[in-house]
């Protein structure tokens, strides 16, 4: 029994005069890395709306409409993979009379829109006159990118490390202490091309004018670094 005592008494004090081990001290810094690039695709969203009488013949009106853009599309060599329709829509129109016709259905409208990507920028102006004048007589949009941002997403990445390694350095600097090893890293949102507009400019064949001007690849990340001994 008193060696079991004397066992415990040895063991409360080895505890008690353990060096207490502290919480590591880190500097928490963001980076930010922006790469510009003239953009190499254009990406558009258009499509053909036709009213009739029957909800047939407006959507027989449509998709002929839309074949025929279609058409004129591969026609100046756009491959078929690069073209996808992405709406088809049939909706009634409604009397705007008096109150007891408002819900009387005069006709129907019928919309079929595609989503085409176009590779060739310098067409692109041309084209878009070609489909209007070939029955297109909507357009939802038009944004310019990348086919491949993979290595702009890298340098992205590359410049945003440098600028948080920069950001940590000045801090410890004028704390007065040394950097350490890198304890995290995290990369934030980001990524996305996003336009960046420019003048406009007609394109080389001609048709509607329009502006590639530039992409913007932005990437942030989140870093630890432990701090070293005062300087």
């Amino acid at each position: 029994m008193p060696i079991r005592l004397a066992a415990s008494t040895l063991l409360l004090l080895a505890l008690a005069t353990a060096p207490v081990q502290a919480a590591e001290r880190l500097i928490s810094v963001t980076g930010r890395g922006e790469v510009t690039a003239p953009p190499d695709m254009a990406v558009i969203r258009l499509g053909v709306v036709e009213e009739a009488a029957t909800a047939q013949a407006a959507m027989q009106a449509a998709n002929d409409a839309a074949a025929a853009v279609l058409a004129r599309l591969r026609a100046r060599g756009i491959a078929q993979r690069d073209m996808q329709t992405s709406e088809l829509r049939l909706a009634p129109v409604r009397a705007s009379g008096p109150q007891d016709e408002g819900r009387r259905i005069t006709g129907f409208t019928a919309s079929n829109a595609v989503t085409v990507r176009l590779r060739d920028l310098a067409a692109l102006g041309g084209a878009l006159d070609a489909v209007v004048g070939e029955g297109a007589n909507r357009l939802d949009g038009l944004r310019f990118t990348v086919a491949d941002p993979a290595p702009l997403m890298e340098e992205a990445r590359r410049a945003a490390v440098a600028d948080a390694m920069a950001r940590a350095e000045t801090l410890a600097a004028a704390a007065g202490v040394t950097l350490g090893p890198v304890r995290s890293i995290a990369e934030r949102g980001g990524g996305a091309p996003r336009p960046m507009m420019m003048e406009a400019a007609r394109s080389g064949g001609g048709g509607v004018p329009v502006a590639p001007g530039e992409i913007e690849i932005t990437v942030e990340v989140a870093m630890e670094l432990a701090i070293g001994a005062a300087e």
